[in-house]
């Protein structure tokens, strides 16, 4: 599969099946690989599009940088390259947070999207989480899986737990005020686990409340990993339902 130059880096992608394109975007620390399990399924209906995020997987990242701003920056590249203009859209949690910056960016590009544990900006409780992330807390068990989805090793793996790290302290990469998500053209499913361990329930409510075209589904006892819990087959189903335009949008 073929990498391309966006901006400054080398972006590894894939391009599975025919028909109206769909980007679907990973969260941070994984990769492109994370919706492989979906492929088979999604590809009878879209034309995939699947990038490693920058310093992802086998994309690389100069810069040592990464902001959720930039990634849609870089995302909105490799659709210019791939010749791609209108287009549908999923992304879990950094993903998601790539598609809301691409959604007010150039509100017209994207047709309908799915944000799956989302959050437009960062609560307490999320940069909490955030401190407690860096690679000498990281388990043996961790190193391992990690080491299978990025392939720049140790070094790669390093840089993106201390960008991790380093988001407890930013505040102008996520940070959507209600107004600004209004902006927001695309049709939007907004999914959500009731005890996600990052971003607590009321986020969801306020994408829902602010995003004009707007469908919320909240998931009782689940956590932050939706599409890898119990409920990741029958929650990506609802997604393709809801991306082939099989609800009642009366």
């Amino acid at each position: 599969m073929p990498k391309v130059k966006v901006n400054d880096i080398e972006m590894y992608y894939e391009v599975h099946g025919e028909g109206p394109p769909l980007v679907m975007l990973h969260g941070f620390t994984a990769s492109g690989s994370h919706w492989e399990p979906f492929i088979s399924k999604y590809s009878g209906h879209f034309k995939l599009i699947i990038p490693d995020l920058r310093g992802h997987g086998r994309s690389t990242n100069p810069s040592g940088e990464f902001t959720h701003r930039q990634s849609a920056l870089d995302i909105f590249a490799l659709l210019d390259h791939l010749e791609i203009n209108r287009f549908n859209a999923v992304g879990g949690s950094s993903g998601g947070m790539t598609l809301i910056h691409m959604a007010t960016q150039q509100p017209e590009r994207i047709e309908d999207m799915v944000l799956i544990a989302a959050t437009p900006y960062f609560t307490k409780e999320t940069r909490e989480q955030q401190a407690q992330a860096t690679a000498d807390n990281l388990s043996d068990e961790m190193w391992e899986q990690y080491r299978k989805v990025h392939h720049h090793g140790a070094e790669q793996i390093r840089m993106l737990l201390t960008q991790f790290h380093g988001m407890k302290d930013s505040y102008d990469d996520m940070n959507f005020t209600p107004p600004y998500l209004s902006t927001i053209k695309a049709r939007t499913l907004i999914i959500h686990g009731d005890r996600d361990q990052f971003f607590p329930v009321h986020i969801p409510f306020t994408l829902n409340d602010s995003i004009p075209h707007s469908y919320l589904w909240i998931l009782p006892n689940t956590k932050h990993s939706i599409t890898r819990s119990e409920h990741g087959d029958s929650v990506m189903k609802i997604v393709l339902d809801f991306l082939t335009r099989k609800w009642d949008d009366s």
